[in-house]
């Protein structure tokens, strides 16, 4: 059985304009995960990452804070099926 696992996250708050997508790339890539973020129309930011179960974790947990300017109100989560990731990327 595989530790590899891929969550979408919506976060919501005062989470655009504070550098939450460079955050988030930079958290991923440090805990080696793979994947994407990128801002909703609705103000929200999304993010999938795949990656060891206890790295997307502490992604997610990571989330619930986010960069120091941001406040998060909210962090929905689904669980997704395997994608075909190279790296952590911020979609526009």
């Amino acid at each position: 059985m595989s530790n590899i696992i891929c969550l979408k996250a919506v976060i919501s708050g005062k989470v655009q304009g504070v550098g939450f997508r460079y955050s988030t790339r930079a958290k991923a890539q440090s805990l080696g995960l793979v994947g994407w973020v990128r801002n909703l129309p609705d103000g929200r930011v999304e993010a999938m990452a795949e990656g060891e179960r206890t790295q997307v974790d502490k992604l997610i947990e990571w989330f619930k804070q986010g960069p120091p300017a941001a406040e998060v109100s909210k962090v929905d989560v689904d669980e997704e099926s395997l994608g075909k990731f190279r790296a952590f990327e911020i979609l526009r």
